[in-house]
């Protein structure tokens, strides 16, 4: 694109391209939780699965919420809405409640 001298063109030309630098760092910060929600998901089965732990379940499935949460963030930041939805938060609950369902037989006895 060649020089813009235009003033207002010029200050639309850069809020595109605060825009885009917006979007695409909101992409990497959301793939960079990507790795640490893969590691608690295979901590979650290492978890309840090989070695029953109630603790170590609990704590990374809140590890993981709180990945899930960072990420979506992440991702509504860069496309620069505010992120008040309480949706947001009522999208964790299938998870919480499918462990809560495996956690309750160790939980209860």
């Amino acid at each position: 694109m060649g020089p813009v001298t235009d003033p207002p063109a010029q200050q639309e030309h850069l809020v595109v391209q605060q825009r885009r630098a917006r979007a695409l760092i909101g992409v990497v910060a959301a793939s960079g939780l990507v790795y640490p929600l893969l590691l608690c998901a295979v901590q979650l089965v290492l978890a309840q699965l090989f070695v029953v732990d109630v603790t170590a379940t609990l704590l990374w499935l809140a590890a993981a919420a709180g990945c899930c949460v960072a990420l979506v963030a992440a991702v509504r930041w860069g496309a620069a809405r505010p992120v008040r939805s309480p949706w947001l938060l009522a999208g964790l609950a299938p998870p919480v409640l499918y462990e809560a369902w495996v956690l309750w037989p160790l939980l209860a006895g």
